[in-house]
This record gives C-alpha cells, structure tokens and sequence, in this order.
C-alpha cells in the first residue's frame, strides 16, 4: 500500500517515539504484561496513523465527458440548492462528502478542466459533519472551469481533528480527475457546487469513492 507523502515525516517520527518509549517501559515496569500492553497499544496507534495515510493509485474507467467525479472517500452528508458567493458567485446544487478518521483522507480533482481561483480561509474547527462548518471552518475554495464550459467549486473543509488543510491546486492549473488536488489530515468534508442544470447521480447516505464514484453529470456549456 503506498502512503501518502504528506503522511511521510509523521510516520517516520511517530515510529521513532513510539519505540524510545518502549525501553524505560520494558526496563521499569514489571511484570511483562504491562509492557506488553503497552507495545499492543503503541502497535494500534501506529497503526492507525499509517492507515490514514494510505494513498490508492486510482484511474477512473470510462467516459469521463461531463461527468463529476468524488473528490473523496466517505458518506454523502448534503445534497441542496444554496447560493455559493466565493467563485460562482449564483445559486448552486451543495454536495457534500463527509470522510472519518478512516477514510483515505487524499483529495482528487472533481473534474478535468482548468483552475480558476483558490483561496484559503482561516476560521474554526467545528465538527465537519455540521451544515454550518462548509461558512465557519477552517477552509480553501478551488474554482474550477470544466473541459466542457461549465464552473463547479470545491471547498476543503477543516473538521474538528483535521487541523491542516493542503492544498496543491493553483490557478492556472490544469486539473484532471486522477490526480489529487489535495490532502486534509485527520478527519474532514469536502463541498463540491455544482450547477443547477446537472443530473445528480448519488443520495443522502451513500458512500463514495475519491476519483471513481461518479457523483453528477453536467449539462455541456460547449457549442
């Protein structure tokens, strides 16, 4: 499994503690058990910090004319008409994504097209399962012109554990669906607005797929 790079320097310095921790525990503490369960529990930490950060190499297979594709793995938690004021700056269709601590918290490009605008918004850390953490959180917004005319707008959003979003997308950037516009660490939500004209493809509740799982399909702007 590859892990992702921003995971790289955590992983290599929580093996490193982790493991100075382990000798005064199995020096100091008898009997064996305690140390034992101490190393079970290093062990089960380590573990789950590295599975966080795994990185799946994804190709979506198909057509990809029109359609928009999950920037991420989780649970659909919004789907609504809204007004987006930032990059759209017009009614919009809301989907949301929410990813657990679970999820592969990597972040692909929606669409392919060209981006447009980015900004990062400083702010809160409620918990992104909340409607109100998509305007109050931590946060960056990527506009984004699809190959076929139309704008969409993806928004990173920070959750109560994630505390750094990255974002590698940059105006003037040609985005495609297989590669990854971003990461968020430890647990977030991830806004795609779409066009009111669009056919949404997916329901409250269902789980996607980052890069694979077709969420919308845009009328074409294209003459």
């Amino acid at each position: 499994m590859k892990i992702h790079h921003e995971g790289t320097n955590i992983l290599i310095l929580l093996f490193i503690v982790l493991a100075v921790l382990q000798i005064p525990v199995w020096l100091f503490l008898p009997p064996w058990i305690l140390p034992a369960f101490c190393s079970a529990l290093s062990l089960i930490i380590y573990s789950f910090v590295f599975n966080f950060f795994r990185c799946p190499k994804r190709v979506f297979q198909g057509n990809a004319t029109d359609l928009v594709v999950s920037s991420v793995d989780g649970k659909v938690v919004a789907l609504e008409k809204v007004y987006e004021p930032e990059f759209l700056k017009s009614d919009a269709i809301l989907l949301s994504v929410f990813m657990s601590p679970l999820n592969v918290h990597a972040n692909w490009y929606p669409v392919s097209g060209v981006v447009d605008y980015v900004a990062h918004h400083s702010g809160r850390f409620l918990s992104a399962y909340l409607p109100k953490s998509s305007t109050e959180n931590e946060r960056s917004t990527i506009g984004i012109t699809c190959d076929n005319g139309q704008r969409i707008t993806v928004r990173q959003i920070a959750g109560a554990m994630a505390r750094r979003i990255v974002t590698y997308a940059r105006p003037g950037d040609k985005a495609e669906i297989d590669e990854h516009l971003g990461f968020i660490k430890f647990g977030s939500r991830v806004d795609l607005y779409l066009p009111l004209d669009c056919e949404i493809l997916v329901k409250m509740g269902q789980k996607t797929s980052g890069g694979l799982t077709p969420v919308a399909r845009l009328k074409s702007n294209t003459k």
